[in-house]
This record gives structure tokens, C-alpha cells and sequence, in this order.
């Protein structure tokens, strides 16, 4: 399918540069909006205007909010008054007021003049509530029925609502704003009288947030009840807007994202790869580089303070990097499976003690394993195939134990770290594979050393 859409995408491409605009027209009409966004995303900027242009109103709205916030704040500032008025009428609110928070001040009063004054209020209410909020996410363009209603005043209510709602499978019933329950379009239509009130059809059981709850639970309640929208109320219940489930999809699709970019140490990048200057990587790469190449010097410093040990057995040093290494996987492992469970609310904070033995009993298991791997691995590879007299049975056996316990503490460090960053509101990601690495290769080098003076009687 990428591949397909690649081939289409240079063909049209093709045809502007040929100035086939009446062929590149009739296929754009056919496309998927994403689509289109995608091909606007490796034009050469004098180029966007050209093709937008070229797109029907509606679909061209459509598209418009597709698309990456440097092209769009160049669409805009190559718009009329006029040709950003009929993109404005024709988007959401809560894509007006997402488009709002990603462009500069100058190009938001320009945005806020041309809105019409009900879509500016709605933008200034949407703004007001907190970065990250379901208030923030929401759209106030939703289908509200009265309790009173019969099936017949609903349906003809949604047909003339409806066109200007961004869903209108899920109503939502209230009384003086107040949310009183919800009704499906599906259960008017099969209702067996038209003369049903809707109260008599609505469901009371309700499911909702409020407008100060994190996005993030947003999300997860729309994945886990499988709803179109899901309600946003204020703290007395009344009703103030809908997310509905593709802003929760990208909602998932960015926390992931930010998750994956901590994880590799890196601070979130809120622009694609290709669109991200090489200044914006480095200052998103650099500080996790300087504070891991710090604090990678206490490695150095235990390594210093057994220097005398490491000259009297030099056969130990060989086997750092592996120790160090499965060390460093080990809590790898742990953490990323502990932050994914986190993400997906399987785990929290009180399950620490179960994780602990699950962990303990897993990694018994594991080190027992690699340890005698490891034993068999220096004993016919280094010392026979090799020939390194240097290693002896106690040698092998202060390898074997300091990774066992290496691997051990590595995947308790892993799994309680991240619950302890949850614990503390801060996102367990930052515990992940760099951070951990770090601390379990100070630790094992503590171990193995220790392990030596203990066994081998330095």
C-alpha cells in the first residue's frame, strides 16, 4: 500500500510540475485528505499554495487540517482575508483552536479577526482550559437533544444541527445543560414509535470526564469502552463538548511518540524528522548527551579505585564490556515492559511489592541461565580455544556470579524505577533504557569488583 501511494504520489507531483491542472484536480477529488496532506508535505513551499488552490472548498478545509503547521502558516500567509474567512467556516472548532496554539501571535490575530464571533468564543473557551486537558482536546460542536423530545422532534432536530457537528451518531441529552444521559441514532431510527420520548430511550448510565482531566485517560476510556465521543462536563455536571475518538487516536499516536523519544534520550520533538532543522536535533539530543556523559564518569571513578585489583588479575578487565552490557539489557527489558503496562493502565504504584517478586523470579531465572552460558563460553572459548592462561576455574566463577547479580538487581532497578516515576507525577519514559543503563553499569562494575576481592581474595 505505501509503496502504491509513493508511486501516485510522484505521478501527481509530476503533473503540477507539467502544469496538468485540470487532470491533477480531477484525481485530488477522488483522494482521502490525509492523502493529499501527505503529498503537500515533500512539495517545494512556492508549490503548496499552487496546489491547494486547486482543491475544492471542502475538501481543501479538510485537508488544511492535515497538514503540517509550517505548511499551513505558509498557506496563511499567502491567503486573502476572503480565501482564509471560507477555510475558517469550514473547519471544526477544535481544529481552529488546535491550529490557533501551533501558529505565532501575528498569524493568530489574523486567524481570530476572520473567525466569526460565535467560532472566536468557542476558541477563547477552548484556550482557557489547561495544556493537555479533555478541556483543551474537546470540540463544543455536538448534537444536544431535550428529555421532553419525541423520536420525530429528535430526527428532525439532528437534520438541521447535524450539518455543522462533527458527529452526530452519539446525542447527548440535557436539561439546562445539565448531561442527563445519551441516545444513538441507531436507537431513533428503530424506536417503535415515533411518538417515544426521548428520556424513555435515553441511557442514564453515563460515562464522562471532566474538563481538567489528562488526555491521556481520555484516551484510554475511549479505547477501553470502544465510544465514537465520549462527554466533557464541568464540575457541576453541565455540558460543555465531546472529544471525540480521532483526537484521542492522535492524542496516543503523540504521547507515544514523546514515550519513544525519551526512552532514547532525546527531549520530544514536536515537528517530523524532515521538517526538524538540524539546530532543533541537536538542542533535542544534546542535554540527555551531556548529563549521560557525566554521569557515565562515576563508571570511570569505580574503575579507577580498583585499579590495583584489575593489575594484579588483568584476565577480569576482558569481561567488563559484557558484564556492563547484559546489565544494561536486563533493566532494558524491565523498564520497557513496566512503562508499556503503565502506559496502558495495567499497573499502578500499589503493585510495586508483585512486581518485585515477579521480577525477582524472573531474573533467578534468567541470570541462572546466562551465568552458566557464560561459564561454559570462557571456559572452551577463552581458556581452551584461545589459550589465555590468565583465566582460571575462580576466575570463570567471579564472572558467572557478578553477572547473576548483575542481571538480578539490573531488572529490580528496571521495573521499581519507572513505578517510581509514576508514583512522583513524572513520566516513567525518563526511567527508561539510557537513565537505567547508566546506574546498572556503575552497579555492576561495583558488583564485580566486589564479587573479585571476596572470591579471588584481592
Amino acid at each position: 500500500m505505501t509503496e502504491r501511494f509513493e508511486i501516485v504520489e510522484k505521478a501527481l507531483v509530476k503533473m503540477l510540475e507539467d502544469k496538468k491542472y485540470s487532470t491533477l484536480k480531477d484525481i485530488l477529488v477522488t483522494m482521502n485528505p490525509a492523502d493529499i496532506a501527505a503529498i503537500f508535505a515533500v512539495l517545494e513551499d512556492p508549490k503548496i499554495p499552487l496546489l491547494f488552490r486547486l482543491l475544492p472548498k471542502e475538501l481543501a478545509a479538510e485537508t488544511f487540517v492535515e497538514m503540517e503547521p509550517d505548511d499551513q502558516e505558509l498557506l496563511i500567509r499567502g491567503f486573502s482575508d476572503n480565501e482564509l474567512k471560507e477555510v475558517l467556516d469550514e473547519l471544526y472548532v477544535d481544529d481552529a483552536a488546535d491550529l490557533v496554539e501551533e501558529m505565532p501571535a501575528n498569524v493568530v490575530k489574523r486567524i481570530l479577526r476572520q473567525a466569526d464571533p460565535e467560532m472566536r468564543k468557542s476558541i477563547n473557551q477552548i484556550l482557557r482550559y489547561p495544556e493537555n486537558s479533555a478541556g483543551s482536546l474537546m470540540t463544543t460542536e455536538y448534537v444536544s437533544l431535550r428529555p421532553h423530545m419525541t423520536v420525530e422532534e429528535a430526527i428532525l432536530r439532528i437534520r438541521r444541527q447535524g450539518v455543522d457537528k462533527e458527529t452526530i451518531y452519539t446525542c447527548y441529552v440535557t436539561k439546562d445543560r445539565k448531561l442527563m444521559g445519551i441516545v444513538t441514532v441507531k436507537d431513533l431510527l428503530l424506536a417503535e414509535d415515533d411518538e417515544m420520548r426521548i428520556e424513555d430511550l435515553m441511557i442514564t448510565n453515563l460515562i464522562s470526564v471532566t474538563t481538567h482531566t489528562d488526555q491521556e485517560e481520555v484516551a484510554r476510556m475511549l479505547s477501553k469502552y470502544d465510544f465514537l465521543a465520549l462527554p466533557v462536563v464541568d464540575n457541576e455536571n453541565r455540558m460543555v463538548g465531546i472529544v471525540t475518538f480521532d483526537d484521542a487516536m492522535e492524542v496516543m499516536e503523540d504521547e507515544a511518540t514523546e514515550d519513544i523519544e525519551m526512552m532514547g534520550g532525546m527531549l520530544p520533538s514536536e515537528k517530523t524528522y524532515l521538517k526538524s532543522s538540524v539546530w532543533e536535533l541537536f538542542k533535542n539530543r544534546i542535554p540527555w548527551l551531556m548529563l549521560l556523559m557525566v554521569s557515565a564518569t562515576f563508571t570511570g571513578m569505580i574503575i579507577t579505585g580498583f585499579e590495583d585489583a584489575l593489575a594484579a588479575q588483568a584476565a577480569l578487565t576482558a569481561f567488563i564490556p559484557m558484564l556492563m552490557g547484559t546489565g544494561g539489557n536486563s533493566g532494558s527489558q524491565s523498564s520497557v515492559t513496566i512503562i508499556r503496562a503503565l502506559s496502558l493502565d495495567e499497573l499502578k504504584f500499589a503493585d510495586l511489592p508483585r512486581v518485585i517478586w515477579k521480577e525477582i523470579r524472573t531474573a533467578v531465572i534468567c541470570g541462572f541461565v546466562l551465568a552458566l552460558a557464560c561459564f561454559a563460553k570462557i571456559w572452551l572459548v577463552d581458556k581452551l580455544l584461545l589459550g589465555n592462561q590468565e583465566i582460571t576455574l575462580m576466575v570463570d566463577a567471579v564472572v558467572c556470579v557478578a553477572l547473576f547479580v548483575t542481571v538480578l538487581l539490573a531488572k529490580l532497578v528496571g521495573a521499581v524505577l519507572p513505578l517510581a516515576a509514576k508514583a512522583v507525577k513524572l513520566d516513567p519514559a525518563v526511567m527508561a533504557s539510557p537513565f537505567i543503563t547508566t546506574i546498572v553499569d556503575a552497579l555492576s562494575l561495583l558488583i564485580y569488583f566486589m564479587v573479585a576481592q571476596l572470591l579471588l581474595k584481592m
